[in-house]
């Protein structure tokens, strides 16, 4: 069984619910795919940070960042992954809002006016948290033109993100998973 095949089964085992859910965009569904169930546990995350590496093998940026708390398993998993194969990469996770103590800061780590920044999502519907992501790290200067997903729920994520100048590369699109 390839990775991929493998990410999917447990996508669609842990993650992927029915019901009557309201997203974070305020959009109503059907489904809901929660992807910390996948990135929380150990293959999942392995799975994730494998396929992400791999995603950007042919251009590793300097870090890898996203909103809390979507990004922040995947973002441990690679760097995690990428520090076993000696591969350079920080890790970069933007508050929601910025924090009122200490620094004071929307984005934890330490990114570098020019640093080449790759977004890490579970799940993009919209694009809103890639985008409050990106524009948090174009503040900082950052140069921020991808955005990895495990799955895009192809409901403008792609085309929005293209709006702020930003490609998207996911793993899965929903039909995937809905048709697994």
């Amino acid at each position: 069984m390839s990775h991929r095949d493998d990410l999917l089964k447990i996508l669609v085992q842990n993650s992927l619910q029915k019901g009557d859910f309201t997203l974070a965009s305020g959009k109503k569904s059907s489904y809901y795919i929660d992807g910390k169930l996948t990135t929380l546990d150990s293959r999942g995350a392995y799975l994730v940070a494998r396929i992400f590496l791999a995603m950007l093998a042919d251009d590793v940026p300097e870090a890898i960042g996203g909103l809390t708390l979507g990004a922040d398993p995947i973002i441990g998993a690679m760097l995690a992954l990428a520090g076993m194969e000696d591969l350079a990469l920080k890790g970069l996770i933007i508050r929601k809002e910025t924090k009122r103590h200490g620094t004071q800061s929307l984005v934890e780590g330490s990114p570098a006016p020019g640093d080449r920044v790759a977004i890490v999502e579970d799940v993009v519907t919209t694009a809103g948290s890639s985008i409050k992501a990106i524009q948090a790290l174009r503040e900082k200067e950052c140069e921020v033109t991808r955005v990895l997903a495990i799955v895009d729920r192809e409901q403008g994520g792609k085309d929005n993100l293209q709006g702020v100048g930003c490609r998207l590369q996911s793993i899965f699109s929903i039909r995937e998973l809905l048709e697994t």
